[in-house]
């Protein structure tokens, strides 16, 4: 029953902060909702070996993320005919703006999934290079030039001086 109790108290304690990551991977807080719903009985599932981890919050963002794409290969077909009727992105947005907020949001969903998880545990969770690979159990090398691929489309698609501001 300590195994448990153990596991309530994290979940309590971090539902909230992999909520907010589960919307920033995916653009949906109901959708959020459900990953961070499936990542928490994921890692209940695993809580023994999850204690063992070197870090028990960059397990849970691993649970996070391996979810977050299970789910997105899943439904891919379904995602690319909604993406047929997105609306655009607004032009620009004043540094520090709402409208920046909403603008990067947005351009974080044109992404690729697995280029969304690498921009959001770089910036949104301030991850190193190594232990974004870790997380996603990829090379060093793969998260830098996923990172420097993905950071060149959101400047495509919102131009340079948003992402400058909104990410760094």
């Amino acid at each position: 029953m300590d195994r448990l109790e153990g596991f309530a108290e994290y979940a309590g304690a971090r539902q909230r902060h992999l909520r907010r990551s589960a919307y920033l991977l995916c653009g949906d807080w109901h959708l959020a909702e459900d990953l961070t719903q499936m990542t928490l009985v994921n890692l209940c599932r695993s809580w023994g070996r999850a204690q063992r981890a070197a870090s028990l919050d960059a397990y849970a963002h691993t649970v996070l993320v391996n979810t977050f794409l299970r789910h997105k290969r899943k439904y891919q077909r379904q995602a690319e005919r909604a993406a047929q009727y997105s609306s655009g992105i607004p032009e620009t947005a004043p540094a520090d703006s709402p409208d920046l907020r909403l603008s990067l949001q947005a351009a974080l969903q044109l992404l690729p999934a697995r280029a969304r998880a690498v921009v959001v545990l770089r910036f949104w969770e301030d991850l190193s290079v190594e232990a974004t690979a870790a997380a996603l159990g990829c090379s060093i090398g793969n998260v830098k030039s996923q990172t420097s691929r993905a950071l060149a489309r959101l400047r495509e698609i919102v131009g340079d001086s948003l992402i400058d501001t909104g990410l760094r």
